[in-house]
């Protein structure tokens, strides 16, 4: 069965690189090791994720049960049981813990850790408060503990007051704690009857975690699951980093409530894409708003999930929406071999099912070629030629009830631009679906590419189904268009990203740039640049601005027209002006001396009316003809800076139409931010217009990418719009922008 039915070390990270005892404390790349090999960022953050080794959590040697018990009727006798049931089939043994017990269920039982007869590799916490325990266990030098106590961060600021406190003693100790608020799910009794690449499951909601679970029932392996919890120390990036290492795991599954640290995320993530390991994840909060004050356009732009999204695209983090979702998607991904080719075939005994899904699967972007006239011809010495085989493929009917319908699949997948065929069936219409099934499965078996069938029928008891399809282990079986089309899309998709991904680490700035210093040097922290100060910063970084000047009086700015050149754009430049255009504080296309003396005044009067506070007034080059951009800067409380572009003026706000990344990033992925805007084709050239300058658009995007980096401590926000991009090989121009330090 290949488918389914459905600067300095940060705090968070020097928690990871505390020793216990004698042992090295379960790292494998050491933030203290990053730091002293310079294996930081310019903003001082580390290259590479941690690996905690977590082989003696998952299949420990000796496990502590504190709070066991064997009186019937209480919650810790059911656990107990449960525990003593794993660690049998582990191969560990199991030490009863309890100040009140001699023996619990024939064990003989300790009062405390420190008087169990070996040191225990996991300390299972059947306890109300988990807080008082955790300094005995790590004189005990126990590696892990799992605390199934709820009450913490869920239940408000009183409760995440306590996990802190929590969190901060677990640090200290140089134990690893999986939880509070987590479950058993950790030791569940896994099959060990299945072969293949295995799932490995990462939860913070336990119950949300039982469909992929239940995918052994259906012939899909799984190696671990981890139900993280509450997160005080071990987070879901530490799962990734650990189960992306392991030979026995093909894909990694995710059901994410919330991201503990953004960066941890992202460099689990890089370590998966390095190893080739696919991350399919749910992530809840789509309708998050991410709303905040910001005084710029890119911060209003840009939300919380939209940043979530990005951050997931960029490192081939798969996300998708539902539970049915995740379950189709990850077995495909474990389990199924690299394609061979892109194109996918729809074929079908009903002319309208290929229609239907060849609809659905356009629309999401699965690449359906038309077969070659050789080809068709080929098909047609075994199907009506009245029927189209150009793809879909449509055989009418009674082909497949005889010898036919495996010379169409053959001759199908022999095809060098076809690399998958799906075939879905609405229902069971015995015997020709009953012979279609089996001809896709032994097809399956003789070539290297992907074979699908969307099994359609609600009942799920036909033979065809639970015996062929499902007993089959190289056909993708779904129950649902929606998951055939999204599972291979991700298949696709992921093999395309791993055969050309590069670490954007490996390429990250490790020390600052020249432009750092003079930027520094213009920053004000807790307050807004004026228009003036924040486009010296842009000088600062190599991005270009409009000759201008600014000056202090009516005869200055006619001297200053002169020297930059008519016609000109006068402008307010005040450090609280965020938008001058909504105040009347800019002129357009003055041409005159009389008319720069006059808009001087107008200018000053207006801002002296309005109580605005002016540093002067600045008199710009005016640029023309070109395609209005914005590129930003802002801060996301999960990932740090965020770079965003988007279309700029005033679509800005009216499209909304923006794509975001978090830094490190290379050229290629500020490229696909453009190609991810729906207003794209004004960058082509639109009714008779030429294209513009896109290189030096991706060229602004990396040097303010740069900038954000270098200044992340010092820079809330940034905002240059427009960005006036220019013809082809003219280059691109800021126009104007706005900046608030921190």
């Amino acid at each position: 069965m290949l488918g389914s039915t459905h600067g300095t070390l940060t705090t968070d990270f020097r928690a990871r690189v505390v020793a216990c005892g004698e042992e090295p404390y379960a790292i494998v790349h050491s933030m203290a090791a990053a730091a002293a090999e310079g294996d930081l960022d310019v903003s001082g953050r580390p290259l590479h994720a941690p690996v905690p080794d977590l082989d003696r959590f998952f299949r420990p040697e000796s496990v502590a049960v504190i709070g066991a018990s064997d009186t019937e009727g209480r919650p810790n006798t059911g656990i107990t049981r449960q525990l003593i049931a794993w660690a049998e089939r582990v191969g560990a043994r199991l030490h009863p813990v309890h100040p009140t017990r001699e023996s619990v269920f024939g064990r003989p039982c300790s009062p405390s850790v420190a008087d169990l007869p070996e040191r225990v590799d996991l300390a299972v916490l059947l306890v109300g408060d988990p807080l008082p325990l955790i300094e005995e266990l790590a004189q005990a030098k126990v590696k892990f503990a799992v605390a199934f106590a709820s009450g913490f961060a869920e239940t408000g600021e009183e409760g995440a007051a306590a996990q802190a406190r929590l969190a901060a003693a677990v640090e200290r100790s140089g134990l690893r704690l999986l939880g509070p608020n987590t479950n058993l799910n950790a030791f569940e009794k896994f099959r060990d009857d299945l072969d293949g690449p295995a799932i490995a499951l990462i939860t913070q909601s336990g119950h949300q975690g039982r469909p992929v679970y239940t995918l052994q029932e259906l012939g899909v392996r799984l190696s671990h699951w981890a139900p993280t919890g509450n997160e005080a120390d071990l987070e879901t990036a530490d799962f990734i980093s650990y189960f992306s290492q392991r030979p026995e795991v093909g894909a990694i599954a995710c059901y994410v409530e919330g991201l503990k640290e953004g960066r941890s995320f992202l460099l689990a993530a890089d370590r998966a894409a390095r190893a080739g390991v696919p991350v399919v994840a749910v992530k809840v909060g789509r309708t998050e708003t991410g709303a905040r004050m910001a005084a710029s356009h890119t911060g209003k732009l840009t939300g919380a999930d939209q940043v979530v999204d990005a951050a997931m695209r960029q490192f081939g983090v798969i996300r998708v929406d539902g539970l049915d979702e995740l379950q189709d998607t990850a077995a495909l991904l474990a389990r199924a071999r690299k394609p061979v080719a892109d194109g996918v075939v729809v074929y079908s005994i009903s002319g309208g099912t290929g229609a239907h899904f060849s609809d659905l699967a356009t629309g999401a972007g699965l690449p359906l070629p038309t077969l070659s006239e050789e080809k068709q011809r080929e098909l047609h010495e075994w199907i009506p030629g009245y029927l189209n085989v150009a793809n879909p493929v449509d055989n009418g009917g009674h082909p497949v009830g005889d010898w036919r319908g495996r010379k169409i699949i053959d001759a199908i997948l022999a095809d060098p631009a076809v690399g998958v065929l799906i075939c879905p069936i609405t229902g069971p219409f015995p015997p020709m679906s009953d012979r279609l099934a089996q001809d896709l499965v032994d097809a399956a078996e003789t070539t290297d590419k992907l074979v699908c069938v969307v099994w359609g029928s609600p009942v799920g008891t036909e033979a065809a189904y639970r015996t062929t399809l499902l007993g089959s282990s190289r056909v993708a079986t779904f129950r649902t268009f929606g998951n055939c089309i999204t599972a291979v899309k991700a298949y696709l998709d992921h093999h395309r990203f791993a055969a050309s991904y590069r670490s954007p680490f490996d390429e990250a700035p490790r020390t600052p740039s020249p432009s750092f210093r003079k930027a520094q040097a213009l920053m004000r922290p807790g307050h807004q640049l004026s228009e003036h100060a924040a486009k010296q910063l842009l000088r600062a970084y190599g991005i270009r601005v409009p000759r201008e000047q600014l000056v202090t009086s009516a005869a200055a700015s006619v001297r200053a027209a002169g020297l930059v050149g008519y016609p000109v754009v006068m402008k307010a430049s005040g450090a609280r002006l965020a938008h001058k255009t909504e105040l009347g504080l800019v002129k357009v296309g003055l041409t005159s001396a009389s008319q720069v003396r006059d808009a001087y005044r107008e200018l000053t009067d207006i801002a002296r009316y309005e109580g605005v506070e002016l540093d002067g007034v600045l008199v710009c080059q005016m640029v023309e003809r070109g395609v209005e951009m914005m590129v930003g800067v802002t801060h996301d409380a999960l990932f740090g800076p965020t770079v965003t572009v988007g279309l700029g003026g005033v679509l800005v706000e009216v499209l909304h139409d923006a794509a975001v990344r978090v830094p490190p990033f290379g050229e290629d992925q500020a490229r696909s931010m453009l190609g991810e805007l729906r207003g794209r084709a004004l960058l082509e050239g639109v009714r008779g217009g030429p294209p513009v300058d896109v290189d030096a658009l991706v060229e602004v995007v990396l040097r303010v990418q740069r900038m954000a980096l270098e200044l992340s401590d010092d820079l809330a926000e940034l905002d240059i719009n427009p960005l006036m991009v220019l013809g082809r090989g003219q280059g691109a121009v800021a126009l104007d922008a706005l900046a608030v330090c921190r």
